[in-house]
């Protein structure tokens, strides 16, 4: 039993998608026999699944794997490698246009072959596929199973004809893009990150529904790609779960690449006619209706838990929340646990890898480890990026007073990213007591520069011994130094302050 051919994964069949199918759904694969108990039966071959199954094999357990759509999940398919892929073409089509404020001329129009980028992006994926593949896991010990895998009972999961005895299992079945309950959405071809990868022809007119993470990167790229795109939001501003400011720095942006951005909307409904898609919303009592060529669903995740005989093996579940977990990640069944998207409300691939990780050491060896002490950093990747850790100020406000302090350095008055002509955006870092709570970066590699402060808030680093630590000039983190300086000198009292230049003038 194979991933089914109709998937829109596949699709357009191009040279590239037939080798990312070899590798992660071969149509002529082979299921092994199973044979006695296995150590570990994992079901779902995303990030946490392939964690979970590479990890167990080399420590020598026996490991089987089971898959039913393509090894490599969401990540590699359908999320953070195509989607990424876009962002980098779009990236540099916008470079180009913005070439004459580094006073290099750009002659004629400046075009995007959306085709060719497509193609760009899937040759990329079936490059990355081998990692993720069925041969590789197979050749590092695991039997790999593909098909649609259910518990029967307790102990032992089936796949096809073929039933699998476990001592401990892992449920990693991830989550899955669901339209939003608004009529006429389904039946007017909407598309989600399940299928916006399978485009071929640029979209004259887009609507994005949704300004969270998905809806903001995928928006901007298709207004540098071209498109004419809109935001529909029904929140008062993008990206509500981030810092107010940070937002607005985005906001900007995306308004300056073209993005029409309608915030505080409901969509009443939605109508087709022929090829063209019509939006019906409202803003308060102003009704509305948008006319556009192609819809992007942006939000609106469920967790993967029907059909997976979780009744049949005592393993509590809610169809929004997910399979219900301790803080071990032990799911009611104490033989089972969950990892990743299926289980965790935030729901990113790093999350994925390092619950993965947890169970490992919980399953196998006993261990005790917490995903509630998790640190958890996260990236939207538009351009600015912006990227979080931590608290954020209302929460940390809220939970320490008086005691918050809070430090910003803006990249305008940083040299690397002035010279560079990447002045938006800031750090902005919280603390108590010198001991850093959270902090929010929204700038040109936000992700990357992020890790600075999660590695020195893992690490118990507060911002005097991360002022000592000697960042190479000029680069963009020193932003983050400058916070650590301003902190210093806020230390220095009027009374400290009178007491060295007192010092200072005796020792004249």
């Amino acid at each position: 039993m194979t991933a089914q051919n109709t998937s829109p994964l596949f699709l357009p069949d191009t040279p590239d998608n037939q080798t990312l199918r070899t590798h992660v759904a071969p149509p002529d694969w082979v299921n092994p026999q199973p044979s006695g108990r296995y150590n570990l039966v994992v079901i779902g071959a995303g990030s946490g699944g392939l964690v979970t199954a590479a990890g167990a094999a080399g420590l020598g357990a026996k490991v089987a794997l089971i898959e039913k759509h393509a090894l490599g999940g969401d990540c590699l398919n359908v999320g953070c490698v195509p989607s990424k892929a876009l962002l980098a073409a779009a990236k540099q089509a916008a470079a180009v246009r913005g070439a004459d404020a580094f006073h290099t001329r750009v002659d004629g129009v400046v075009s995007v072959d959306f085709p060719a980028v497509m193609n760009r992006m899937r040759a990329i994926r079936a490059q990355i596929a081998p990692h993720d593949s069925a041969e590789r896991f197979r050749d590092l010990g695991v039997d790999v199973f593909l098909g649609e895998g259910a518990f029967t009972d307790a102990e032992t999961v089936t796949v096809g004809d073929a039933e699998l005895k476990f001592s401990k299992a892992v449920i990693a079945t991830g989550a899955r893009a669901v339209l939003l309950p608004i009529p006429g959405l389904e039946d007017a071809g909407a598309l989600t990150n399940e299928t916006l990868f399978s485009l071929t022809e640029l979209p004259k007119r887009l609507a994005v529904i949704g300004a969270g993470p998905i809806g903001c990167e995928m928006a901007q790229a298709f207004a540098r790609f071209g498109s004419e795109v809109s935001v529909l939001e029904m929140e008062d501003s993008i990206l509500p779960r981030e810092d107010r400011e940070a937002a607005e720095v985005v906001r900007d942006a995306l308004s300056r690449d073209g993005v029409n951005l309608l915030c505080g909307v409901a969509i009443d409904k939605v109508e087709r006619q022929g090829d063209l898609r019509m939006l019906h919303y409202r803003n308060g009592e102003d009704r509305k209706t948008l006319e556009v060529d192609q819809i992007l669903v942006g939000v609106g995740r469920a967790p993967n838990v029907e059909g997976i005989g979780l009744e049949a093996a005592g393993v509590a579940f809610d169809k929004r929340k997910g399979v219900l977990v301790n803080e071990r990640l032990q799911t009611t069944n104490k033989r089972i646990y969950a990892v990743g998207d299926v289980c965790m409300a935030t729901k990113f691939t790093h999350v994925a890898d390092f619950t993965a990780r947890m169970v490992l050491q919980n399953s196998l060896f006993g261990g005790r480890k917490k995903h509630t002490d998790l640190l958890v950093p996260w990236c939207t990747y538009t351009q600015p990026e912006i990227a979080h850790v931590g608290l954020y100020e209302n929460e940390a406000a809220e939970k320490h007073g008086d005691q918050l302090k809070s430090y910003r350095r803006d990249f305008k008055d940083v040299d690397r990213t002035l010279l560079e002509g990447q002045t938006e955006g800031f750090v902005k870092i919280h603390t108590v007591k010198g001991k850093i709570v959270g902090a929010t970066i929204v700038g040109e590699h936000a992700g990357d520069l992020i890790s600075e402060v999660s590695v020195a808030m893992r690490a118990g680093m507060g911002l005097v011994s991360l002022a000592n630590v000697i960042h190479p000039y000029p680069t963009a983190a020193e932003a983050i130094r400058q916070c650590c300086d301003a902190h210093n000198r806020a230390k220095l009292t009027p009374r400290v302050a009178s007491l060295f230049r007192w010092w200072l003038g005796k020792t004249r």
